[in-house]
């Protein structure tokens, strides 16, 4: 759009008014009059006058411009008065005197009364059509206050009217208003008022480049943040250390890791500063694809150029390696960390309960509950939540139990995915009663669930085969706003396969197609592995080239149900295609990839090919899990080897992966019941140096 700006008509305030009475001597002749001496009791009729007459209080103010201290002690005198009469003119008079003579706080705390008097929004239309001289001063103050009140509708209906009405706002002003846009996530009118500024002629400086960035950045839309880096270098704007800072994280969030450490490089040939701020981003986008040899050197990197790391920095890295299993290797950060006088804060400890939590090892998480709390750190939601999690996953469900009732007991209180864990857990369990009393629980206690908890309750439902009440779980979740997506159908047609429901899940497909939803490869991998279980390996092959004749890309598990499907009947010609395919295609097997393979050559004896790709996945550090080691040492047994069935057993227990009873009935399969727990026992101190 274009803008024309124009002179705005004078001041309002300074013609003088008509008045339909005589006005008193005092107000109107006499410039001797004292209006600094406004008595507190008993005052003049005149005073008194004014108050209940908003044109005799303006010819007032009017009379005393040059004296800002008197003219503002008299309107706080007469705004206290029974019976003032609050007019808009008055106050505008009253901010353009002190705006005139330089008493700015003096003129906020008039304007935070018009606000609280629900009288801004006159004072704002008075102001736009006034003279610009001082009105601009007043309508920034007015759209600063708005911003400081993270009034955001008030900023904008501010920002336009005095656009609209050829005034320039400050440009401080608009930065504060395009920081709220941000904040909020409101990106579209972000780009709407940054469009406004430049074509007015308000001149961008490096915050409002940099907001603008940053709410690009936050959008996943790094390209044009880029674009308009550009734009910031041809319009002679410097960037600083934060312009960049905004780019690498906003580009590492995106996975666009080469780029981001470019732009580190760009930085230091400026002689920009580079801190943790840098490179925090760039090591948590190295973490997250699995690089963590990459993540370290950058730590190395940071010290060579005089960035320290931070907790956050060892944190990520920390993260990093227990997603990855090397639990071991992130527990020795905690004493990196403390040799460098950086204290390990709540994050770092819950980080490593996370990682021994995963790998099933809840002995050592409570040994680091209880020295978090040594330290004084407090335990939060997501502490509690992650033991529980723990526990649950290892079947421990008491246990799980007696901690939410201990957070209940004294803090902090369980959360809706609190109880969601517990309701997963016994519905693995097979404890569909139980599941569904803690759901009834979380309800009474006044918590919401949200689309995940009712999820999680109707896979409990369809697993154990009461696809009625899984339906009615899905109309309380519809009734509650959560109308179906493509994740809830997803669940529901695995769920129907699963219980041979084919030609309901059939249906259900035709009844999400109506719905405008596109069947996923979450909702192919359901059909292919439904047909695959019930043996028609044919028609599983045929959806499975329908997908990719969709451009529906195929998943890790998609490759794996097929992988584990043609190597469990033996068919490790099709297993080992399909495991070489998904490679090809930039899809990249995971442990239970390995772990389907693995288990396919052991049936069949091929035990160098089994070792092969044993030695392949670590390689590749893809870390071993109690499947892994509990299939090989199952086989090695069989075969009766038993060193070797021994040798994996301690190296199991030297990675600390916790073997479970289907690890201890492979190795001791052979010996009777009453025997096994006390060989077990045996077994771990010798090979733990006990004896």
């Amino acid at each position: 759009m274009t803008l024309s700006f124009r002179a705005s008509r004078p001041f309002a305030i300074t013609l003088k008014p008509r008045f339909p009475f005589p006005i008193p001597f005092p107000f109107c002749t006499c410039p001797s009059t004292n209006y600094d001496a406004v008595p507190d009791h008993n005052p003049s009729h005149h005073f008194r006058a004014a108050v209940a007459q908003p044109d005799l209080l303006l010819r007032v103010l009017n009379s005393v411009r040059d004296r800002p201290a008197a003219a503002l002690r008299f309107f706080r005198w007469a705004e206290r008065q029974p019976g003032f009469k609050r007019s808009e003119f008055a106050f505008v008079a009253i901010l353009e005197i002190l705006a005139r003579n330089g008493f700015t706080r003096s003129a906020y705390w008039v304007m935070e009364k018009a606000i609280s008097l629900k009288i801004d929004g006159d004072v704002l239309d008075v102001l736009v059509t006034s003279s610009p001289e001082v009105s601009v001063k007043l309508l920034d103050l007015l759209l600063f206050i708005f911003a400081k009140k993270s009034m955001l509708e008030k900023c904008l209906l501010v920002f336009y009217k005095m656009i609209h009405n050829g005034l320039l706002p400050d440009v401080r002003n608009c930065n504060r208003v395009l920081r709220m846009l941000r904040d909020r996530g409101i990106m579209n009118k972000a780009r709407e008022v940054y469009s406004v500024m430049v074509e007015c002629g308000i001149r961008p400086t490096t915050v409002t480049y940099n907001t603008m960035l940053d709410s690009f950045c936050k959008e996943g839309e790094v390209e044009e943040a880029m674009e308009l880096l550009l734009q910031m270098q041809q319009r002679g704007c410097a960037p600083n250390n934060v312009t960049y800072n905004v780019l690498v994280n906003g580009l590492s969030n995106k996975g666009e890791l080469m780029q981001a450490k470019e732009l580190i490089e760009e930085m230091l040939r400026l002689g920009l500063k580079v801190s943790a701020y840098t490179y925090n981003p760039l090591i948590r986008g190295y973490c997250k694809e699995g690089l963590l040899e990459e993540a370290s050197s950058l730590e190395e990197e940071m010290l060579r150029r005089g960035a320290l790391p931070t907790v956050v920095t060892y944190n990520t890295i920390m993260y990093g390696l227990c997603k990855l299993g090397r639990v071991s290797d992130a527990r020795q950060l905690l004493s990196v960390m403390v040799n460098k006088n950086l204290m390990p804060d709540l994050v770092s400890y819950n980080t490593l309960i996370y990682g021994y939590s995963r790998l099933g090892n809840l002995g050592e998480a409570f040994l680091l509950f209880v020295e978090l709390k040594y330290r004084s750190l407090v335990p939060s939601v997501v502490t509690y939540n992650t033991l529980i999690d723990g526990l649950c996953r290892l079947g421990d469900m008491d246990v799980a139990r007696q901690l939410k009732d201990d957070m209940i007991r004294h803090g902090p209180h369980p959360d809706v995915f609190t109880f969601t864990i517990l309701v997963r857990g016994f519905c693995k369990m097979g404890n569909l009663p139980m599941a569904r009393e803690l759901f009834d629980e979380m309800l009474q206690r006044g918590l919401q669930p949200d689309r995940f908890a009712y999820t999680t309750r109707i896979v409990g439902e369809l697993k154990f085969g009461d696809s009625s009440k899984a339906f009615g779980m899905q109309e309380e979740m519809l009734a509650k706003g959560f109308p179906p997506d493509l994740i809830v159908y997803n669940v529901f047609i695995d769920g129907l396969y699963k219980l041979g429901n084919l030609k309901e899940a059939n249906e259900l497909v035709q009844k999400m197609l109506r719905d405008g939803l596109v069947p996923d490869h979450v909702t192919y991998t359901s059909i292919i592995h439904a047909h695959l279980m019930a043996g028609h390996l044919r028609k599983a092959r045929v959806l499975f080239y329908e997908m990719l004749r969709k451009g529906i890309f195929p998943s890790v598990v998609t490759y794996t149900v097929l992988i584990h499907s043609y190597a469990v009947r033996g068919r490790l010609e099709l297993a080992i295609m399909y495991f070489f395919e998904m490679q090809e295609k930039g899809i990249y097997p995971n442990v239970i990839t390995y772990n389907a393979l693995i288990n396919g050559l052991c049936k069949v004896r091929k035990m160098d090919q089994a070792y092969n790709f044993f030695a392949e996945m670590q390689a590749k550090g893809i870390y071993a899990n109690k499947y892994t080691y509990t299939i090989l040492i199952n086989e090695n047994c069989n075969l009766g080897h038993w060193q070797e069935a021994l040798r994996l057993y301690k190296d199991m227990l030297d990675r600390e992966v916790e073997p479970d009873s289907c690890t201890h009935s492979a190795l001791l399969k052979y010996l009777d019941k009453d025997y096994k727990l006390q060989a077990v026992q045996h077994l771990e101190n010798v090979i733990g140096g006990g004896e």
